[in-house]
């Protein structure tokens, strides 16, 4: 069994109706939630748009390789709406968006799959939901844990790399 962190957006519809509905599918053909954040409101990032976003975090228990599971969440995206994530090489408005952020502490580099997300600790949108949740995991790459990459995200500090 594998752990990954989830982080899920939408800023299009009934945005909670959204979380849910994703959060059924990922329980229903993923695995065990056994962490849920608290929703966060936050603003576009990338791009502009008058839609606001409500983001969560999760933890999920999965029998999924990293690739199956990527499958399984873009499987999801797709049956709830989400359009193609860059149509036009640019960030859009989403129905439902799924990032996979960390799988237990591998470190994954391939054109269909990096993990952790490499943009995650760039994103309080991610962290502040992450945080909530496990501010004591260790980022793979970094070796910091959310609460501290958090911090520094809010201080206004550089991300390692």
């Amino acid at each position: 069994m594998h752990r990954a962190y989830l982080s899920l957006g939408t800023n299009l519809g009934d945005k909670r109706a959204n979380l849910d509905t994703a959060v059924m599918h990922i329980k229903a053909e993923i695995g065990e939630i056994t962490l849920l954040s608290s929703p966060f409101a936050t603003l576009p990032w990338g791009f502009e748009s008058a839609n606001t976003f409500l983001n969560i975090a999760l933890c999920v228990l999965t029998p999924l390789e990293p690739p199956q599971l990527l499958s399984a969440t873009q499987s999801i995206e797709t049956h709830m709406g989400r359009t193609s994530k860059t149509a036009d090489g640019r960030y859009h408005d989403r129905v439902i968006d799924i990032d996979i952020l960390i799988i237990d502490d591998l470190i994954i580099d391939t054109p269909s799959l990096s993990v952790p997300h490499p943009l995650m600790t760039q994103r309080t949108f991610v962290i502040d939901p992450l945080c909530q949740i496990a501010p004591g995991l260790v980022h793979p790459v970094t070796g910091e844990t959310i609460a501290c990459i958090h911090r520094r995200l809010h201080s206004g500090g550089k991300p390692r790399r």
